[in-house]
């Protein structure tokens, strides 16, 4: 499994490199600055979690555990929920759509999955979690 996460990990990384450089050169003229401010965040977020995979991945050859699978999942639901969800508002926000003004409410779960994905990391370093074959 810790080669699926880094693989997953590399995509994501270098989408977030790609929206992070659309971000500072196209969506600055079309849309307002806290909206540019908003999508930023959505682009550093996905890119500091990108680590957090990466290191999920190479712990679980150290750790292999559960928890250190689970941590890599709520990365990876993490930055689809809540860098996924600025990217929306971001769409949403720039064409005036009002049909999905539930996505904000993704954001908070994002993070909250961001938090589960360091907990689970941490405790899965401390070898608590269960056995889980390599992969």
């Amino acid at each position: 499994m810790h080669k699926g996460y880094i693989k997953t990990a590399a995509f994501l990384g270098a989408l977030s490199v790609m929206l992070g450089a659309f971000a500072a050169h196209g969506l600055k003229s079309i849309a307002p600055e806290h909206i540019v401010a908003s999508f930023e965040t959505g682009t550093r977020y996905q890119f500091y979690h990108v680590f957090a995979l990466s290191l999920s991945a190479i712990l679980f050859k150290t750790y292999p555990n559960k928890l250190i699978l689970a941590s890599g999942i709520f990365f990876i639901l993490g930055i689809i929920f809540f860098s996924g969800s600025l990217y929306i508002y971001t769409y949403k926000q720039i064409y005036s759509i009002t049909s999905i003004n539930w996505i904000v409410f993704l954001t908070p779960v994002g993070g909250l999955l961001f938090i589960a994905g360091w907990l689970c990391l941490s405790l899965g370093i401390k070898g608590e979690g269960t056995d889980a074959k390599q992969g």
